[in-house]
C-alpha cells in the first residue's frame, strides 16, 4: 500500500521522535521472516521497550537526519527492520540477537550508538549492556565492598589484640561499679 504525502510526513515525524529520544539503533534485514515471528518480535519489542518499524529506507533517513543516528544515513540500503532502544541501550541489541538465533534470514546490518556507527558484528556488544536493575545492583556491590572490607580490618584487628570478645563485658563491669 502506497503512502501519501500527509501519511509519509506522519510516519517520519513519528520516526523523528522516537530517534531524538531513543538510546541506540539496529536496521537488520528481515526478508525472508515469517509473519509469525515477525508477530513474535513486535510483542517482545513492545514488553521491552523497544520500538520496531518497517519503513522506506529514504523516510528513516529524513527521520533520523538531525538526531544522534544522523551517522547511518548512508548505510540504509536495503529491506530494513528498524529498532530503536527508547528504555535502555542494550534492550534492541538483545531483542535482535534473540530472534537473530532461530532465524537466519534476520541479520543486522548497522548499529548505531551515541552518534557512532558500528559494523553489524556490535550487536552481540551491545546485547550484552547490563539492565538497569543488573547496572544499579553492581554499583550497589561496587558501594558496599569498602564498608565491608574496613568492618573487616577492624574485627581482624580487635581479634589480633585479643579484644575482640572482652570489650563488651569490661563495658558491662565498669557500669557495674558505679551503682
Amino acid at each position: 500500500m502506497a503512502l501519501n504525502l500527509s501519511q509519509k510526513q506522519e510516519v517520519v515525524a513519528e520516526l523523528s521522535s522516537v530517534a531524538a529520544t531513543a538510546h541506540s539503533l539496529i536496521a537488520a534485514e528481515y526478508a525472508g521472516t515469517t509473519v509469525s515471528q515477525m508477530t513474535a518480535m513486535r510483542k517482545k519489542a513492545r514488553e521491552s521497550g523497544v520500538y520496531l518499524r518497517v519503513v522506506k529506507n529514504t523516510l528513516a533517513s529524513r527521520a533520523v537526519a538531525g538526531t544522534e543516528f544522523e551517522v547511518v544515513q548512508d548505510k540504509l540500503v536495503g529491506p530494513l527492520l528498524y529498532a530503536f532502544s527508547t528504555e535502555e541501550p542494550g534492550a534492541a541489541g538483545r531483542l535482535i540477537k534473540e530472534f537473530a538465533k532461530g532465524n537466519d534470514k534476520l541479520k543486522a546490518q548497522v548499529v548505531a550508538v551515541g552518534g557512532q556507527l558500528y559494523p553489524a558484528s556490535h550487536v552481540d556488544v551491545l546485547a550484552s549492556l547490563p539492565t538497569l536493575e543488573q547496572a544499579l545492583a553492581m554499583l550497589a556491590r561496587v558501594l558496599n565492598e569498602p564498608v565491608t572490607m574496613f568492618a573487616r580490618a577492624v574485627k581482624a584487628v580487635a581479634d589480633q589484640q585479643g579484644g575482640g570478645e572482652a570489650a563488651p563485658e569490661v563495658a558491662t563491669e565498669a557500669q557495674a561499679e558505679p551503682a
